[in-house]
């Protein structure tokens, strides 16, 4: 069986934690996190990669797009397995097939899938590999994570600080990134000066910027600090480039410190800058849950696909 390496479960082949249930005992609220464990599969595959794996669902998990769009893909002619074009997303995938979207070879699902979240120092890259020689978020884990293949769940910029998952889970990865998911992620900001209530809502009603990129509305609020900066705590809903810098640029004001704190139901809590810890089970379990309610009220809303950037 595909293993997950502390981690992230699977989604499939359990019961999923209701908002209402007791919330696990975690890091942030000054517990330690268990020690991390083994569970039978990565997400979204149940299956044991030796009986085969669904085409949709080795498409989804490698990471190339959702599994809606792998099953369009496929309808399409567009997928091909060992060389041959394969019109049936339940065709099962072996081991040693050879499986081609729109002419990209897809690398071999790793045996085990791992999930680790990282507080970011600043001046760090979120890259596998930076052609500058600059570190990156990989030189912070160990040899043996490296060798997993873990790769950052989407980015914060070079002087920006805080919460990153990496995983080599490309399924769950997708679903966090593609910007028609609009996952909450909140930040601890510190700004120059005073930020007045006019600037605030501005955030909150959303605005345009220079270069004509349209913002959602921004969950923010703010508090004035001793030496006479202004701390914000801003919720943000989508994954535009440097977002609460240009933002703030924009108003008038400069950022100082930038530090992400939470990703969903994900916190930083207490971890020291530069170190990592394994996403817990219960962690995961809400995670998935949430993303679930969240697809599932988008179907019910009909929503348009938005182009990915």
């Amino acid at each position: 069986m595909h293993a997950k390496s502390s981690s992230f479960h699977s989604h499939g082949g359990r019961s999923r934690r209701h908002p209402g249930m007791p919330a696990s005992r975690s890091p942030e609220n000054g517990h330690s996190s268990p020690a991390p464990r083994e569970s039978s599969a990565p997400s979204g595959l149940e299956e044991d990669p030796q009986d085969g794996i669904r085409l949709n669902k080795f498409i989804a998990a490698s990471g190339y797009c959702s599994r809606r769009k792998a099953d369009e893909l496929i309808f399409a002619g567009a997928v091909q397995v060992n060389g041959m074009v394969e019109h049936v997303p339940a065709r099962r995938i072996l081991p040693d097939d050879v499986v081609l979207v729109e002419g990209r070879r897809l690398a071999a699902l790793p045996t085990s899938f791992s999930y680790i979240m990282l507080h970011k120092p600043i001046q760090v890259m979120c890259t596998a590999h930076d052609p500058q020689g600059r570190p990156t978020v990989l030189d912070c884990l160990t040899a043996e994570m490296r060798r997993n293949r873990v790769y950052p769940v989407g980015r914060l910029d070079y002087f920006s600080e805080g919460l990153l998952l990496l995983t080599n889970d490309g399924e769950l990865a997708q679903r966090l990134m593609h910007p028609r998911h609009h996952q909450p992620k909140t930040y601890d900001v510190l700004v120059r000066g005073t930020v007045p209530a006019a600037a605030l809502a501005t955030m909150r009603r959303g605005m345009t910027l220079a270069e004509g990129e349209a913002l959602r509305p921004v969950e923010v609020e703010s508090r004035m600090q001793a030496n006479g900066h202004t701390r914000l705590r801003m919720v943000l809903h989508q994954g535009v480039n440097r977002q609460i810098r240009r933002m703030c640029a924009e108003l008038g004001y400069r950022v100082v410190t930038l530090k992400r704190v939470r990703i969903m139901n994900i916190h930083l809590g207490k971890l020291n800058t530069g170190d990592f810890r394994r996403v817990t089970p219960q962690e995961l379990e809400e995670l998935e849950w949430q993303l679930e309610q969240a697809r599932m009220e988008r179907e019910e809303a009909d929503l348009p696909e938005e182009q990915d950037e």
